[in-house]
């Protein structure tokens, strides 16, 4: 290949479809992840903390949004995924609004943000609908967001809406 050949800009549709797998370690990163996020629903049962592993992690049902553009030109239904959401190095957590009994209840994200504190330590901190919420304190910024099935045809046939 001649090192003087034009390249045009890169495109989400010239690549193969695979699962994602991102991680978040900057803080300009998590708002690419909870992009991706919104709108993932799951149950208090997918929910994990794991306390010696230092981990937090979430078995979300996650809205395909990078599919939504190609979806809609193709005139073929949306998406979801079953996606993994693991928050690293936690020291502590901490929710509200969310009834850690009902193990059927089911959440669903709305953000994900990161709040730094001192060094390189913070907290990240997932929005829910219906005024949950759940903080991680954690050592540092660690988020990995993992799609682990094949997508399929998401229930509503509807992509989620947000009143402006």
């Amino acid at each position: 290949m001649s090192a003087d050949k034009e390249f045009g800009d890169a495109r989400f549709e010239d690549a193969a479809e695979r699962p994602l797998r991102l991680r978040a370690e900057a803080a300009e990163d998590v708002p690419v992840l909870a992009a991706l996020v919104q709108d993932a629903v799951l149950t208090v049962a997918d929910m994990s903390w794991q306390p010696r592993l230092r981990r937090l992690a979430f078995l979300v049902n996650r809205f395909r949004w990078e599919d939504r553009s190609a979806a809609e030109a193709r005139g073929r239904p949306y998406e979801r995924v079953r996606s993994v959401l693991i928050v690293g190095g936690v020291t502590q957590v901490a929710s509200q609004g969310i009834d850690r009994g009902d193990r059927e209840e089911v959440l669903s994200v709305l953000d994900v943000v990161w709040v730094p504190g001192e060094d390189a330590a913070g907290a990240v901190e997932i929005t829910l609908a219906g005024d949950g919420a759940i903080r991680a304190e954690v050592e540092c910024l660690d988020l990995t967001l993992s799609d682990v099935t094949r997508p399929y045809l998401a229930p509503s046939r509807k992509a989620p809406e947000h009143p402006e």
